[in-house]
């Protein structure tokens, strides 16, 4: 059982989201306001937290880039209006795992948690990773450690949010191959559907991470017209 901490100043919608997540096995905890959220996670210790962008003080965003500078392994799931795309831009900029916009079906936000929850609690990673490889992969100076789930940069650990990781895990599984972005959401996500912005931010973010210079990545480069490649070290 998970603990799922719903921040959201609507009291119908935490109403809603609280019961459904309850009826799928969950604890819930409550927050209203921004405040309120980041005290909770210090006295919860959620599993993962639901958040709205727009809250009252502090709002949703810099709630999502507060708790992931404390906590960057915390799954974040954000909640945004329906059209306003530059909220879930900027929500997977600061850190957000995956968003739904409202207006939305409580049950796929269950989904959607169900399935974060589920690549951050395991040790081995959902993404399909071939048998033959193993646990830990090195390439140049970075080596990724699937089953700890750890990446480590020229000896120093990379803060990487579940997405991130399974991500990155997905690329160095398949170097050299051309990825679309739609393989992407489907392979890593999970997704059928959803909107390819969700990679292109989640490819950013690896980029500062991991290129020496994000403006001309050497690593993930981008194939244009397709997607992605990773360019394995010689």
């Amino acid at each position: 059982m998970s603990t799922v901490l719903v921040v959201d100043d609507d009291e119908d919608v935490g109403d809603v989201v609280a019961a459904y997540l309850r009826s799928a096995g969950h604890t819930v905890r409550r927050a209203a306001d921004g405040i309120d959220a980041l005290r909770s996670v210090v006295a919860d210790r959620p599993d993962i937290v639901v958040l709205d962008v727009m809250l009252p003080g502090i709002d949703g965003l810099e709630v999502c880039r507060r708790l992931r500078q404390r906590s960057p392994e915390l799954p974040i799931v954000m909640l945004t209006a329906r059209g306003e795309e530059d909220d879930r831009i900027r929500g997977l900029e600061v850190g957000a795992d995956d968003y739904v916009t409202k207006p939305f079906s409580p049950r796929e936000l269950v989904l959607r948690v169900q399935s974060v929850l589920r690549r951050s609690a395991s040790l081995d990673a959902e993404v399909s990773i071939p048998a033959e490889l193993p646990d830990v992969a090195v390439d140049g100076d970075l080596v990724l450690d699937r089953r700890a789930r750890r990446v480590l940069l020229a000896g120093s650990e990379l803060p990487l949010t579940v997405r991130e990781f399974d991500l990155l895990s997905w690329l160095v599984a398949h170097p050299g191959d051309a990825l679309r972005r739609d393989d992407l959401m489907r392979d890593v996500w999970g997704w059928d559907f959803g909107d390819p912005s969700t990679v292109t931010v989640h490819v950013s973010r690896l980029r500062d991470k991991i290129e020496h210079d994000p403006a001309a990545p050497r690593r993930l480069v981008t194939v244009f017209g397709v997607g992605y490649r990773w360019d394995a070290a010689p």
